[in-house]
């Protein structure tokens, strides 16, 4: 990974948010008074994929400000060195080796043949967010005129499938808590989204022969059942007989929000109940599944479920005491692998607790749901114990507080390997080697 091409993201997305604020803060886009600080974080948010907002989108943006948030999702998800990438491939048919490297970093692609790979990402985009909008509009036409479904479909599908969690409804997703199919249908879009372009595409063009199929689709696929089942039952067994969540709600709608819930804690900002009800070890377990997030080139947050399966193979091999090198699928985990997942982790928790204490001592709310709302914003996911109406937490910290989940959301966006090293910079090659220190563990 390189200093310069890490750099170049980086400001590429600053110029995306920078942009998308000033076209935020213009008349025709709001309606009413709209500080430029909540048109940066809104901004922010939304290229980002995050979800937290400070501001309603329904109720203070117009159709156009509507619009342009959601083409920043669509940015963000696809990541904006892909849209340049694209436009480079109808102006000329070669591709730089820099342009290919940036994008290689930007995506996490594993070669350089950026151009043919974005071209099956477009087509998947297109493909899956187009069933999404088809399927939902037609389910919110049942409430709405036909000109309204079809944009609160389409922007739902494309905020879904972008892991981003905005909504044009006020209540996000409560008023259809027990509407099954666009349940299912925004958690499918979800997963789909969180699995990873790499994922997606490998299991089309291997339907026919899964053996084929490689050790990072294996364990990305095994380890979103897992986490989805686990944040399930965790759910259920927290929240089953409580009042404000679950308890009121028949045995069905308590699996199927339950479901709801395990899959946007981890990637999406989704909510389908009023998560300011949850209890304490729910917010906690959550933070778990939020900081885990999704698969490798996808369009969810976090430190991603690989980085996780690593760490934990690594750790029962070390346990075991085993002679032989951690591996999974009769493949060997190389150690440089496992040294990049342990500094991602390391990094990770260590950001997260100390802007944590930060808030806590700059903005007066207790610890737990600063913590929430920290790893929300860091893991890019959105949800959040709200300000007791329609708006997230952050809604309610001073101009600092904002500012420094706006950074959070940046960083989780641009990736916890990627922040670390444009903070820490890049280290200069040496060609020699110190001898073996004696350290006791």
């Amino acid at each position: 990974m390189s200093y310069k091409y890490v750099r170049t993201i980086f400001i590429g997305y600053l110029s995306i948010i920078f942009i998308g604020a000033i076209l935020l803060s213009l008349p025709f886009s709001h309606i009413g008074d709209l500080r430029f600080i909540d048109a940066i974080f809104t901004s922010t948010s939304a290229a980002c994929v995050t979800g937290l907002i400070v501001t309603s989108t329904s109720e203070n943006f117009t159709v156009i400000g509507e619009i342009i948030i959601l083409t920043l999702i669509q940015i963000g998800g696809i990541g904006y060195m892909s849209l340049v990438i694209i436009f480079f491939l109808f102006v000329k048919d070669n591709l730089s080796l820099d342009d290919k490297r940036a994008t290689k970093l930007s995506l996490d692609l594993p070669d350089l043949h950026v151009g043919a790979f974005i071209k099956k990402i477009l087509l998947v985009v297109l493909t899956v967010e187009t069933i999404g909008a088809l399927i939902l509009s037609y389910q919110f036409s049942e409430k709405y005129e036909l000109s309204e479904a079809i944009w609160y479909g389409v922007f739902n599908s494309i905020s879904a499938f972008n892991n981003a969690g905005f909504s044009l409804f006020t209540d996000n997703m409560i008023g259809y808590k027990d509407n099954t199919i666009v349940l299912f249908t925004i958690c499918f879009l979800i997963i789909l989204g969180g699995l990873g372009y790499f994922v997606i595409i490998e299991l089309h063009e291997n339907k026919k022969f899964a053996k084929r199929i490689t050790i990072h689709t294996k364990i990305v696929i095994l380890g979103t059942i897992f986490l989805i089942l686990f944040g399930m039952i965790l759910s259920l067994s927290i929240e089953w007989n409580n009042p404000k969540t679950l308890g009121e709600l028949s045995v069905y709608d308590k699996l199927l929000n339950s479901f709801f819930l395990s899959v946007n804690f981890r990637t999406a900002g989704f909510n389908s109940m009023d998560l300011s009800g949850l209890k304490d070890s729910s917010l906690f377990f959550s933070t778990l599944l939020m900081m885990t997030g999704a698969g490798q080139g996808g369009t969810a947050g976090g430190m991603k479920i690989t980085t996780i399966a690593v760490l934990v193979i690594m750790v029962l091999f070390v346990l075991k005491q085993s002679n032989q090198e951690p591996h999974v699928f009769k493949r060997t985990i190389e150690q440089k692998l496992i040294n990049k997942a342990a500094a991602i982790v390391m990094f990770s928790s260590a950001y997260v607790l100390f802007i944590t204490l930060l808030l806590v001592e700059t903005q007066d709310f207790p610890f737990m749901k600063i913590l929430f709302e920290v790893v929300s914003a860091f893991c890019t996911v959105g949800v959040s114990v709200g300000d007791g109406g329609i708006l997230s937490l952050c809604a309610l910290f001073d101009d600092f507080g904002k500012g420094v989940v706006i950074i959070s959301m940046i960083a989780g966006r641009l990736g916890v390997f990627a922040f670390g090293l444009l903070l820490v910079g890049q280290a200069k090659k040496v060609h020699f080697k110190y001898p073996v220190g004696r350290i006791i563990i």
